[in-house]
């Protein structure tokens, strides 16, 4: 029996942040319809569910135990839903605040449409071409597979995935619809069935929808509404395993609804996809991987070689003579990978790159190498001055490649500071207040926050740099780099309007919820974006992994080494040996959170840890309050001589 107009099904997997967004806008867009809003959560740990049912009890929280999959998943929120028409909508979205109204109007007044989809932007206010595609044919996936699509992305024939010939601004006929909005009319479901459960992630949208139009109903592109779709890193178009499951499901589709001689056809092409997109899909992931470190190391060796020839002809062996070839194929690969490691180490190849860290790993290197070189023997000891002439070549030439790649405007490098820190805040003056707090409290540290006031009329309060309709030129004036919207002063309908307008102005976009400790966004659809949030994940940044794992892995071999002396002073020789042996081989680290048996903040996720910060302090017993205040503390200010610290106090209990 139907008891209400729509009922919004969302699927959620460890999503908090972008989770609680979305049901925000939910919220706001179901004001004066009679509906219902349910979460089917696939076994979260990130304290979805926990926000869900503190923040949203309105909302119905479907617990599961494992992770069943988004169709399966769905299909458990429409089994216990009452709507007419059933929204599938996924938690990575931000709809707008009369989006529900809008497209169940257009469905109450075309009573032979079956599904209906929206215009979808991403975190930048880009159109999302996904928003209306078409059948995906053996010849259509051809076109698509093989590039046709993006060389002639207009053309009816070549752009027929995306349906690029169709006016994205205008109400269309289509025949696939986007998984992450989809509106569906219950009785047509009733009709065909749910969700096919045989497809565990993608190609299940792509499925319903062509059941939809078998059945005799119509899809609609319906771009009178917007939604925001980040499409977060969970995605990962570019990995392998996205290209084997993706292309998996359009097998089992193929084999559904195609003749077995076209579903032959599309299986070869797909398995000739696969292994095309799979190995460009490597070469992508090793070239930028290796790219920096094999230019750093050809210019270093090449540089050093150079040096070796003028300094030693001119200087060492003036009268005839070279460094013996130990010197050449032993001795300078061995100084150039010490610099590399050591640019390593100090975080000269994390992204993005930034150029002073080249050159602190090189002095480190340097260091470290002049200080072996003196415990060498005589024999092995060539020349000081050419460690020192070469250290100079380095911090000289790897600066330089950095400056190149950045010329050529390599995402990933950056010159000087991190430039992420200028903020526009559009808000009242209460929103802009708290949002600013929280950047404040955040790992970013700002250098400028500005407000803005959202009316477009000008104001007497000096606390706004401007408004709404001066923020391209506060921009440029004061050289922001990110505009956060305070979603509860300010509609997404204009947020998303902004978005568009302003593109020219190359910001990044932020959404504050109201309420919330978090600020979330992205800059394109391939990326998760930034997130910003009170609880500093410090310990969970590249470098501190880095460095912690590191001293896990050091640590365990010493402790190895010197065990036959330190099983005397264990409570648990036997754990001791264990746990050194489960540390090396990252089964655990050293030191971790402490236990809490239902965290009260969501914490970033590391090894569980063999002692913790409890256990370097003279009183154990402490509340579930002071033991989330602890992790807190560690996760935010981490650093490694914390852990040593903890493992120097609590020595004796490294068996346990």
């Amino acid at each position: 029996m139907l008891l209400m107009k729509l009922s919004v099904v969302v699927v959620n997997y460890n999503v908090e942040f972008f989770l609680e967004q979305c049901l925000y806008s939910v919220r706001k867009a179901m004001k004066g319809i009679e509906g219902e809003v349910i979460v089917v959560d696939n076994n979260s740990i990130d304290g979805s569910n926990r926000m869900v049912a503190k923040k949203f009890p309105e909302v119905r929280l479907i617990a599961n135990k494992d992770n069943r999959g988004f169709s399966r998943a769905n299909n458990q929120g429409i089994d216990i839903s009452h709507g007419e028409y059933i929204l599938l909508l996924n938690p990575d979205t931000v709809v707008e605040d009369d989006t529900f109204s809008k497209v169940i109007q257009f469905m109450d007044t075309h009573p032979q449409a079956g599904a209906l989809g929206v215009k979808m932007v991403d975190g930048a206010g880009n159109f999302l071409p996904e928003s209306k595609r078409g059948l995906p044919t053996p010849i259509t996936s051809f076109y698509k597979m093989f590039g046709l699509s993006s060389l002639f992305p207009h053309s009816r024939r070549f752009a027929h995935y995306h349906l690029g010939h169709l006016d994205k601004d205008k109400v269309h006929e289509v025949e696939i619809l986007a998984g992450a909005f989809m509106l569906l009319r219950r009785s047509v479901l009733d009709e065909i069935g749910l969700l096919d459960e045989t497809f565990f992630m993608y190609g299940e949208d792509i499925d319903l929808s062509y059941r939809v139009i078998k059945a005799g109903y119509k899809n609609y592109y319906f771009p009178e509404t917007r939604i925001i779709h980040y499409k977060g890193e969970s995605t990962k178009k570019g990995s392998v395993n996205y290209v084997l499951v993706f292309y998996h499901a359009m097998v089992i589709f193929a084999n559904k609804h195609f003749s077995q001689k076209n579903a032959r056809l599309y299986t070869s092409l797909i398995n000739v996809a696969i292994y095309f997109r799979a190995f460009l899909s490597l070469i992508s992931r090793v070239w930028n991987i290796l790219l920096l470190p094999v230019l750093d190391a050809c210019v270093l060796f090449g540089g050093t070689l150079l040096i070796k020839e003028v300094w030693g002809r001119g200087m060492i062996y003036a009268d005839g003579g070279d460094y013996p070839v130990t010197f050449l194929y032993f001795v300078i690969p061995s100084y150039v990978s010490m610099w590399l490691l050591s640019v390593y180490f100090l975080g000269g190849y994390d992204r993005p790159v930034r150029m002073s860290n080249s050159v602190k790993g090189m002095l480190a290197g340097t260091i470290i190498i002049l200080v072996l070189y003196a415990l060498l023997p005589e024999r092995l000891r060539f020349s000081r001055a050419l460690i020192l002439l070469s250290t100079l070549w380095g911090i000289l030439a790897l600066p330089l490649i950095r400056l190149a790649l950045a010329a050529f405007h390599i995402s990933w490098v950056q010159i000087g500071e991190n430039l992420t820190k200028r903020f526009l805040v559009i808000g009242d003056k209460a929103e802009s207040k708290r949002v600013s707090e929280l950047l404040y409290a955040s790992y970013i540290r700002p250098t400028f926050v500005g407000w803005v006031s959202p009316d477009e009329k000008p104001g007497d309060d000096k606390s706004f740099v401007g408004n709404i309709s001066q923020v391209v030129d506060i921009i440029r004036i004061y050289r922001i780099n990110e505009v956060v919207f305070c979603s509860k002063s300010i509609t997404h309908q204009v947020i998303i309007n902004k978005m568009t307008e302003w593109k020219s102005a190359q910001v990044a976009y932020k959404i504050a919820p109201e309420d919330s400790l978090s600020i979330i966004g992205s800059n394109s659809i391939h990326t998760q974006g930034d997130l910003y949030t009170i609880d500093i994940h410090a310990v969970d940044s590249t470098a501190n992994r880095r460095n912690k794992r590191l001293v896990d892995i050091i640590l365990s071999l010493v402790l190895l080494v010197g065990s036959p002396f330190i099983f005397w002073v264990m409570k648990s020789p036997t754990g001791f040996l264990s746990n050194c042996i489960k540390v090396l081989f990252g089964k655990k680290s050293w030191v971790g959170f402490c236990p809490v048996e239902e965290p009260l903040v969501h914490l970033p996720l590391i090894r569980k840890g063999v002692l913790n910060p409890i256990d370097a302090m003279h009183h154990k017993l402490h509340s579930p309050q002071t033991r989330t205040n602890l992790n807190l503390l560690y996760a935010r200010d981490y650093k490694v001589w914390k852990d040593l610290n903890i493992i120097a106090y609590a020595f004796r209990d490294l068996g346990k």
